[in-house]
């Protein structure tokens, strides 16, 4: 088969991305709400902000936003995890980043699956928080040894899913029959399953443990439990949950609110308790409800640079040691104040971050730039100052792990905050996933320095064109 008859890993992401969307907003309704609240916020926030709409045009990042999502899954076993590297990777989606999260009371370590590349990104940049299930955190060694037989005997992927990935592996793609097939094979993975694989005492046993323990060994495969889009205002999203008859969690995670956005801030609304049956001795079923799927609303900001993403940890953590967010939202207003007081010292105005040092910035030649006749090659800051090139914050793609535990914790219940030695594992985390995760400060840098490159290499060319 010829290569160019090949659908291209950003059409089958993009296929993929709308078909998961189109399934979620039948499962959970209240997706599409969510869906309407967020389109209505975005256009309001553009109409409103004409440099913002500029600047998003301006970098062809204005079209991606109303079809950004994130999903997120749990798998129980490395050979799930290996698995789904695989397919995700005919998707044009690679982990990136690891992130241990025992830290914060929640049994999983996980990657992004994500696009890498800037174009990938502006096709479609749809990601998906991918967490393994870290069963050796499982105090009961009974316990443990029976969740690790029942993740043993289940299959979550498709022969045809399998199938198809062998195939676009050893061909080197997938024409568009193919795609098709693939799509529908792998959204097979993702779909919810009312019947668990487990009787009600198990159930019960394994949520005793951890109510996530529970959604993961419980049910036939990895439910995605939810599916997030992406606003550019995501306090009016908070104030207008309500109105649409949505209760949001009681603080948004992440940074406080600011001029220019950093990294990621994200809210939810609280888990759906959702009708399941549970075997029974007899071979019957026996009805109950499982806790698991919700919605989620994110905000994304400039990915920060090493000394960047050190003074966030270090006035998050300043921020927490005054006031730490109760799960009952008990003590939010005094936890928002803590945490606006704290990040007064980063600063806030993008030219200040790019000066410190904080962040990542893609750099282009303005208009006086390519009208300009140079004497000779210039540093960067000097050519900025002359308004010859102008510079645009990076997005952060990628995750946060106080933030995701804290979505985690909010929508397993307020009495779910549970203590785990913390225990980061990337090399045995890699070696289940069958690969290296991607460091994302080195991806971001190099797209910066790919950017600068480029500036002054079409600067330099107008001057030995002269």
């Amino acid at each position: 088969m010829k290569e160019n008859s090949f659908v291209s890993a950003d059409d089958i992401r993009a296929a993929f991305s709308a078909a998961m969307s189109i399934m979620y907003r039948d499962e959970v309704p209240a997706y599409g709400t969510l869906m309407e609240l967020v389109a209505k916020v975005n256009a309001d926030t553009l109409a409103a902000n004409a440099t913002l709409k500029e600047r998003l045009e301006a970098t062809d990042s204005l079209e991606r936003i109303s079809e950004e999502r994130h999903g997120a899954i749990r798998l129980g076993t490395p050979a799930e995890l290996s698995m789904m590297r695989r397919v995700f990777a005919v998707m044009g989606m690679y982990p990136v980043g690891y992130y241990d999260l025992s830290t914060a009371g929640v049994p999983v370590h996980s990657t992004a699956f994500r696009p890498v590349g800037e174009a990938s990104l502006k096709r479609n940049p749809f990601r998906v928080f991918t967490s393994l299930l870290r069963l050796d955190l499982i105090a009961d060694e009974t316990l443990r040894t029976e969740a690790d037989a029942i993740l043993k005997e289940r299959r979550i992927f498709t022969p045809g899913a399998i199938e198809l990935t062998e195939k676009a592996e050893r061909d080197g793609g997938l024409d568009k029959a193919d795609t098709e097939r693939f799509v529908a094979e792998v959204l097979e993975t993702f779909r919810w399953h009312d019947k668990a694989n487990v009787s009600a005492d198990m159930y019960k046993r394994l949520h005793d443990a951890h109510r996530l323990i529970a959604d993961v060994v419980s049910f036939k495969g990895p439910h995605i439990n939810h599916l997030t889009p992406r606003t550019l205002d995501i306090d009016r999203v908070q104030a207008l949950m309500p109105e649409y008859r949505i209760a949001p969690k009681a603080v948004v995670e992440g940074p406080p609110t600011r001029n220019c956005p950093i990294l990621l801030r994200q809210t939810s609304f609280k888990a759906l308790e959702e009708a399941v049956s549970f075997r029974d001795a007899d071979g019957g079923w026996k009805p109950g409800s499982h806790t698991a799927r919700f919605g989620e609303i994110e905000q994304r900001g400039i990915a920060l640079a090493p000394k960047g993403r050190g003074l966030y940890d270090r006035l998050l953590d300043e921020s927490r040691k005054i006031v730490r967010p109760a799960g009952d939202g008990s003590n939010a207003r005094e936890y928002e104040a803590a945490l606006a007081k704290a990040f007064e010292d980063f600063p806030d105005s993008w030219a200040e971050i790019r000066e410190a040092g904080l962040g990542y910035f893609s750099y282009s030649v303005t208009e006086k730039g390519r009208q300009t006749k140079l004497p000779g090659r210039r540093d960067l800051d000097s050519l900025i100052a002359d308004g010859l090139v102008q510079f645009d914050p990076i997005v952060y793609e990628d995750f946060l792990p106080v933030s995701a535990a804290g979505i985690f914790q909010s929508n397993l219940g307020d009495g779910a905050q549970q203590e785990f030695v913390a225990s980061p594992n990337q090399k045995r985390f890699e070696a289940d996933l069958g690969a290296a995760v991607l460091n994302e400060f080195d991806h971001y840098a190099g797209i910066e320095k790919a950017s600068i490159e480029s500036c002054l290499k079409a600067l330099t060319a107008a001057v030995a064109a002269e």
